[in-house]
């Protein structure tokens, strides 16, 4: 940036000289002869070449200083995480080319008409199911669950955004006549981004496409949207967990969202007799997540050209906010094939168990959720848990029945605690995933357990991504 303001000063000195010095031109002209005047309006002349070539030069160096600080950063990201750093994903916002902000303003969108309705009679709020779509004519799984186990047509209005333009896709949306309301993302032109970032263009369309997608979505008025992927498959009480939960997002400013994920949702660490356990965390789960249109405000005015879910996860959007998710996961992904080639699929995502019970979450009460609660109850008990071994634990060697506690103190103490357990092992912006407070609970060996730092842990490290 200093490099930028520096050229930008040597651009208007030279531009200043060249201005002064045509005034001065003027101003003596009538005292000149003939070939001295010459003389002078060849020297402007040339003057204005090179005014012209400075400010071509001041454009191509501040290019060139995008590009370098871009591949330096670039050595810096894991190869097996297909994500980008904040910074890069910011710098690559400017390289967007003017003509395809052109074209998406001449191509005005063929969707069909949102819903306008945002309460009911009784004032609960109408809370629209966000599909996102693209090429997938798959995306019929996901659509016959969530019409399947909808209770409210009139409260939970199906809106099916589409990207690629794909019309087998867009057939089999628009077979479910007024079931649901398609929307097109209207601009469908490429996106231009650096030579090493070519590979990685799936996830800007996908993060232009979200970013499309709920601006027009909120702006009908809506004070929640619950997003879904069209490679997701919900649990019969999907819709309830939502309709129990949606109050605290309003109630408590320290949480940002409801996921219906658990990322450390297999089968084998879950409780499976307990489908109605709901935890916070400070870890963004996605993966069939609801927010509310204050942060949709919030985002939206800094919403990233690529990579949408690291960049949400970073601590300058967070803000020590915390979300919402249950023991057993609301949601469960089929879509092994897509702009992540199936990461984590096999080893994770297809062994997550989808919850087959219906509970009554909105008679629940749910304020044991809420910050002060839930850290006065949740937080104090974790450290008066017993601390166990992992081969204590394997070898079910724990005299005393209840909860139990594993401690770690270092990243790679973790990491391998995680792999021995069976839990993902990767952090996001140094956040462990499920975790809260550095804290992450499962089940195993029929006993409740906590992995947590110790007692005087003072805060998630970045330098643990």
């Amino acid at each position: 940036m200093r490099s930028r303001k520096v050229l930008l000063v040597i651009g208007f000195l030279i531009t200043w000289t060249y201005v002064t010095y045509y005034i001065l031109l003027r101003s003596t002209g009538t005292q000149m002869t003939y070939f001295q005047k010459q003389n002078l309006l060849h020297l402007g002349n040339l003057a204005r070449e090179q005014s012209q070539q400075s400010r071509n030069l001041n454009r191509n160096v501040i290019e060139f200083l995008k590009i370098k600080y871009l591949e330096h950063t670039q050595q810096q990201i894991s190869l097996t995480t297909p994500r980008i750093s904040i910074v890069a994903a910011e710098i690559s916002n400017e390289l967007v080319d003017q003509q395809q902000q052109e074209q998406k303003e001449e191509n005005p969108s063929k969707s069909q008409k949102i819903p306008t309705k945002t309460y009911l009679s009784n004032g609960e709020p109408i809370i629209p199911i966000l599909v996102f779509s693209c090429n997938r004519i798959t995306v019929k799984k996901c659509l016959d669950n969530l019409v399947q186990y909808r209770p409210s047509v009139e409260q939970f209005p199906i809106i099916v955004s589409q990207d690629c333009g794909d019309e087998p896709t867009k057939e089999v949306i628009l077979s479910y006549g007024n079931q649901l309301t398609l929307i097109e993302q209207p601009d469908l032109s490429d996106i231009r981004v650096l030579p090493k970032e070519k590979k990685f263009k799936g996830y800007y369309k996908i993060a232009r496409h979200y970013g499309w997608a709920l601006n027009t979505t909120f702006q009908v008025g809506f004070e929640f949207v619950i997003i879904v992927e069209d490679d997701l498959n919900v649990a019969p009480d999907f819709f309830e967990y939502f309709l129990g939960t949606h109050k605290l997002l309003k109630q408590d400013s320290s949480l940002w969202c409801v996921s219906a994920w658990n990322d450390n949702g297999k089968a084998a660490v879950v409780d499976a007799s307990r489908p109605e356990l709901l935890y916070r965390t400070d870890f963004f789960p996605g993966l069939g997540w609801m927010l509310t249109r204050d942060l949709w405000s919030e985002l939206s005015v800094k919403w990233p050209k690529s990579f949408w879910d690291d960049w949400i996860r970073h601590p300058q959007q967070r803000k020590e906010r915390s979300c919402i998710r249950p023991e057993i996961s609301r949601t469960r992904t089929f879509g092994k094939i897509g702009v992540s080639n199936g990461l984590f699929f096999d080893k994770y995502l297809k062994h997550i168990k989808l919850s087959e019970d219906f509970v009554r979450f909105s008679k629940i009460n749910m304020t044991y959720l809420l910050k002060d609660n839930y850290d006065n109850t949740f937080l104090r008990q974790v450290y008066t848990y017993p601390i166990v071994t992992y081969d204590e634990l394997r070898r079910n060697l724990i005299a005393a029945d209840g909860p139990v506690r594993i401690q770690y103190t270092t990243r790679d103490q973790y990491k391998r605690m995680t792999r021995l357990l069976g839990l993902m092992d990767d952090f996001k912006s140094g956040v462990p995933r499920t975790a809260y407070h550095g804290i992450v609970s499962f089940y195993y060996n029929k006993r409740r357990v906590h992995l947590a730092p110790n007692a005087n842990w003072k805060g998630y490290d970045l330098s643990w991504s």
